[in-house]
């Protein structure tokens, strides 16, 4: 590494984690609904001049209810409907939830008007007052109508003087998104940015090209954009407007000196659409967090522990360079946790403990270089190493940065889908993910690479190379050196006993099914008032003990407490009551309704469909990048990984909820990663291979890899099983899931992918001229010099 390269890196690695460290020191985290708690606000639909407020209609405005709090920026929300014309919204953190109360109970509907003259009054019966166009008599002013008739209205620019507008020609239908933008070029101050559907822009040219032809200073000149009875903007059309063309390109502005928040709002409620019926406020209130201190406390000290494992493994391992990678991981929680504070994400247990679990797994790639360094000190042998031990470090970097790069690559892939076009928990999933594949990189290719090259200049540490952990290849990898494993000489067993497990899964999901939690299929929520003061801990503690494990039970005021089940009969809402009254003494229930799903059919259709098109771009990438028959493989093996971690919990009993899907994503990246990682080595030996059997080099690659996958795979295992026993039961079924993930991960690698890309290699070869993989494989060797080197080693040339 040159000289000028390690002062770019340092100084690239002081100015992230500089601007880290300022972030985490002076913003604080948003918490989420379970840590915190937050504000519950009941609406209830009305019947509207158009529809009917019941239960399809309330599923409905749920639905837009939903983008509207995705749009004013609160994250992990949690919305359901109780009974058939309530909606229950729970917004964590929020800091003014009164303002958020009268923005989302807007019913919203955005409209386009043509104006054909002035008015001189508000509007009133007809016949009792009169209007005047600026060219004509005064005449009687219309009433205010509907959304389908002309009305009368407020201009926005001259108070006190009204406008009279023909039938709206377009509906906040057509827009196809809203931004609240800062127009600095005009100096108009914060605006709403509106995006028209094709249909719409169309419509929109029609309009202004109508509002065009008019003379200027003529009413008609201008065009009015409504939202619920009042013109929030009414521009006229500038002179460069060309008339009957009107306004192309499928965009419009809206003005009126908006504040950021204002405007912000403004595009929330666009952007969500007008609710089907009207919604009013009955309720709004406090509530505690959903979990106890107690068990954030147990899950804190968990993830402590699990981490203090994983850093004590990887400096035994790897000793010098041990240390040095678990500093890097130390930098890499400190600039994922201020880039997710940094964009206002909100922070629940599930996710606080997938944040722990990525560091656990950020080790992979420091993993990756030490093993290959090893490797090449070997190759080079004491004599040459002795000068300078930076050089097998140096050409491990190199040689690993296809695997790093390709298995990065497949998960933001995967992470930028999900923010794309999931919502709710998936989306929030996709942003965590891509912040720790980004920061990933940074640790490993750039923090971790500067720390070694640093110490490795140092005359004490040159003068023992033992103790950076290069000297020795590790017993597992002189085992596997002595003897390889002949795996794929029996890849048709391992492919039956994969497919065998595979069939056991679908059986538990068949015959036992999977058991959805509240969230996907809603339930019952009862209130309670009680005498004196309740305890939130002790409540759950007894609810617990009658029975129900999986209640949510939270604190509203000082003697309120809420208590959320699956539907349950009478019976089992006794034993609940009795519960509460041995802790609270005598309680009443308050209100006792059905609640739907707060993760709806809309939030489980676009995370499918985020899911699979994740899935379609991971196979596309690997099949540019390898070939058809590897990308095949790894994403078969991903496959079967979740659906044998489904079928897992459909054998135990075990709910599918959101924190379930979460580590089912989570899954999914680790599966393709580790199967990535393994198909590359193999790709790499195939460049060099001769005339070696196929078979022969995937036990090859195999073997040489796996140090690697067994000790990321031991830091990710050290937090899990301490997040298993010692987090609680709030966070057992997310650890066992991804314990089996993680195991079944490795698992698949080697006895799926891996003999699934041998059987279709050798019966689909590669044409002659790409011989050994596709347009990442298939590379000429240049002739002489470095490059031929660096073709022969297996880098991206």
């Amino acid at each position: 590494m040159s000289s000028r390269s390690t002062i770019w890196r340092a100084l690239l690695a002081l100015a992230v984690v500089a601007l880290s460290l300022w972030i985490t020191l002076t913003t604080p985290p948003r918490l989420g609904l379970d840590l915190r708690g937050g504000t519950r606000i009941v609406l209830q639909t009305e019947d509207g001049p158009a529809a009917r407020a019941d239960a399809a209609a309330t599923d409905r405005a749920l639905e837009v209810l939903r983008k509207r709090v995705d749009g004013l920026g609160v994250a992990e929300p949690s919305l359901a409907r109780s009974g058939e014309r309530r909606i229950v919204v729970e917004l964590p953190g929020l800091r003014d939830p009164r303002q958020a109360a009268e923005v989302i109970g807007r019913t919203a509907q955005l409209t386009f008007h043509a104006v054909t003259g002035e008015a001189q009054g508000p509007a009133r019966p007809a016949g009792s007052g009169s209007s005047s166009g600026p060219d004509g008599p005064a005449r009687p002013a219309e009433p205010a109508a509907k959304n389908g008739a002309a009305r009368v209205l407020a201009d926005p620019d001259a108070p006190g003087r009204f406008l009279d507008l023909a039938a709206p020609v377009l509906t906040g239908d057509g827009v196809k998104s809203a931004e609240a933008v800062l127009d600095t070029t005009s100096g108009r101050g914060w605006t709403v940015d509106l995006s028209f559907r094709d249909r719409a822009a169309d419509t929109w040219a029609r309009l202004t090209g109508a509002a065009a032809c008019a003379a200027p200073g003529d009413p008609a000149r201008r065009v009015a954009i409504v939202l619920d009875d009042r013109i929030v903007s009414a521009p006229a059309m500038q002179t460069g407007v060309r008339c009957g063309s009107g306004i192309g390109g499928g965009s419009a502005q809206i003005t009126g000196g908006f504040s950021a928040q204002e405007a912000r709002d403004l595009a929330a409620l666009v952007q969500g659409g007008a609710l089907p019926v009207p919604v009013t406020t009955i309720e709004q209130s406090t509530v505690g967090p959903t979990l106890g201190a107690e068990a954030i406390r147990a899950s804190a000290w968990a993830a402590v522990i699990g981490l203090a494992c994983t850093g004590i493994f990887v400096m035994v391992v790897y000793r010098l360079l041990g240390v040095l990678a678990t500093a890097a991981l130390l930098l890499y929680g400190l600039i994922s946790y201020a880039a997710v504070v940094a964009l206002g994400a909100t922070l629940t247990l599930p996710g606080l403990a997938g944040f722990v679990l990525a560091i656990g797994i950020a080790v992979d790639a420091n993993v990756l270089v030490f093993e290959r360094a090893r490797e090449e000190y070997a190759a080079l042998g004491r004599a040459t190493t002795g000068r300078d031990l930076r050089r097998p470090l140096t050409t491990a970097f190199g040689k690993v940065w296809s695997a790093v790069a390709d298995s990065h690559v497949t998960t933001l892939l995967a992470a930028g889908l999900l923010f794309a076009f999931a919502t709710g928990p998936v989306k929030g999933f996709g942003v965590t993910l891509a912040i720790g594949v980004v920061t990933s990189l940074l640790t490993a290719m750039v923090i971790t690479r500067l720390l070694a090259d640093l110490t490795l200049r140092l005359p004490a540490v040159r003068r023992r190379p033992a103790v950076t952990g290069m000297a020795g290849l590790g017993r597992l990898r002189t085992r596997l050196t002595r003897r390889v494993p002949r795996l794929m000489a029996h890849r048709r067993r391992w492919l039956l006993t994969c497919a065998g497990l595979l069939m056991v899964a679908l059986a538990g999901i068949g015959v036992r099914g999977v058991e959805f939690g509240v969230e996907f299929t809603g339930g019952r929520v009862v209130q309670y008032t009680a005498e004196r003061p309740v305890d939130a801990d002790a409540a759950r503690a007894a609810i617990a003990t009658a029975g129900f494990p999986d209640a949510v039970v939270q604190t509203t005021g000082d003697s309120d407490v809420s208590v959320r089940v699956r539907e349950s009969g009478d019976g089992e809402q006794r034993e609940i009551r009795e519960a509460l009254t041995r802790v609270a003494g005598p309680v009443e229930v308050e209100r006792d309704d059905l609640i739907g799903p707060s993760l709806g059919g809309e939030l489980r259709t676009h995370a499918l469909l985020a899911l699979g098109l994740a899935v379609a771009a991971q196979l596309l990438y690997l099949t540019v990048r390898f070939r058809w028959t590897y990308a095949t493989a790894a994403v078969a093996a991903m496959a079967q990984d979740v659906l044998l971690v489904i079928g897992l919990f459909a054998w135990l009993g075990k709910p599918v909820d959101s924190v379930f899907l979460a580590a089912l994503l989570t899954v999914v990246g680790y599966s393709v990663n580790d199967s990535v990682v393994v198909l590359d080595r193999l790709r790499e030996l195939r460049r060099r291979g001769g005339g070696v059997p196929l078979a022969d080099l995937a036990d090859r690659a195999v073997a040489q890899t796996l140090p690697r996958t067994v000790n990321t795979g031991m830091g990710a295992l050290f937090v899990l099983v301490a997040l298993a026993v010692l987090g609680g039961d709030s966070l057992t079924d997310f650890s066992v899931a991804l314990l089996a993930g993680v195991v079944l991960g490795m698992a698949s690698t080697v006895f799926t992918a891996m003999p699934l890309a041998v059987a279709l290699e050798t019966g689909n070869p590669a044409p002659a001229a790409a011989s050994g993989g596709g347009s990442g494989s298939g590379t000429r060797q240049r002739a002489g010099g470095a490059g031929a080197d660096r073709d022969r080693s297996g880098a991206v040339v």
